[in-house]
């Protein structure tokens, strides 16, 4: 169905005219939450330092140990006319090899073009390997990714890189107010022609991965706002980065439930709350359809050893294990 009025969550979009600027204390946050800094540093422990700088939406770049870690580096952001799907794929590629440094690994959690965009200029262009799902594979081999490059995980798996190590947990993807979300599907094999529009980019299932680069805190790296309990447990991270769920909620206590399924993480960071056409050199905008606040507030209440900082585009957070 080509309902363009819905985005891609399948909510309503609301103008961005008079949404809240973040991280900017007291913007709608009350003091739920102050804005991180670039100096924001765990005190306890004495683990090695690890530095997440936040490329919007889902994304990160991750340095510690001589090492360097992507996750969903969309960088590019560019206007969809409200998520129509003829919109045409394109990569500002002097933005992109000026932020996401020297990658050793890229992870994709899913192939929605808020999330894999990019992913194909970084992997042809620094000969980088790409994990993600079969459908993540084949659409990188479409696009002229050597498959020598791709390894294809299903969850469960994991990887040691040497220096560094990856856990992979099978999860979901978010659902809106009426339980869809936007272009699902999978693939079985390459697609017969390049993608060149966002609505030819499936979901293709999606991924959770926790990483951990030498002897630096553990962080569970989320691309979307639901999840499989049975498929957290055990994984314990440091960190968190925890998508927010639309203010329309259809996933049952998911704040409460993903918490506990990760014994209270020390810290939790809220991400894909932002508006993720705004330029990325820009400071975020908040998306008024995303509960951000419900996140924030409900992480204090349940969790209260849990401290929440609240990222800002490219700003490096340090934090030790």
């Amino acid at each position: 169905m080509n309902d363009n009025t819905w985005g891609r969550r399948g909510l309503l979009r609301t103008a961005v005219a008079g949404a809240a600027l973040l991280p900017v204390a007291g913007a709608g946050l009350g003091a739920a939450a102050a804005p991180a800094s670039a100096t924001e540093t765990g005190t306890d422990g004495a683990g090695g330092e690890t530095v997440y700088t936040w490329l919007g939406t889902t994304g990160w770049r991750i340095e510690g140990n001589g090492k360097t870690v992507l996750f969903d580096p969309y960088l590019t952001r560019y206007p969809t006319n409200g998520f129509d799907p003829a919109t045409e794929l394109k990569t500002n590629t002097e933005l992109v090899d000026r932020h996401i440094g020297k990658p050793d690994l890229v992870l994709v959690s899913h192939t929605h073009w808020d999330h894999f965009n990019d992913v194909p200029h970084i992997a042809k262009d620094r000969g980088v390997r790409v994990v993600g799902t079969a459908t993540t594979c084949f659409l990188l081999q479409a696009m002229g990714v050597k498959p020598s490059q791709l390894i294809v995980v299903k969850g469960g798996e994991y990887l040691d890189f040497g220096g560094f190590t990856v856990r992979v947990a099978a999860s979901l993807h978010s659902r809106n107010g009426r339980h869809q979300y936007w272009v699902p599907g999978t693939l079985t094999a390459p697609p017969a022609t390049v993608p060149t529009t966002i609505g030819e980019l499936p979901e293709g299932d999606t991924l959770a991965f926790q990483v951990k680069l030498g002897d630096g805190p553990s962080a569970l790296l989320t691309g979307a706002a639901d999840f499989v309990e049975q498929n957290y447990a055990g994984l314990k991270p440091d960190i968190a980065m925890i998508s927010t769920e639309s203010t329309k909620h259809s996933v049952h206590r998911y704040v409460p439930r993903i918490l506990k399924a990760l014994d209270h993480p020390r810290t939790v960071i809220p991400v894909h709350w932002d508006v993720f056409e705004t330029p990325l050199t820009e400071p975020a905008v908040q998306d008024t359809s995303m509960d951000l606040d419900g996140l924030i507030n409900q992480t204090r209440a349940l969790s209260p050893q849990s401290r929440v900082l609240l990222p800002a585009h490219l700003a490096p957070l340090r934090l030790r294990a």
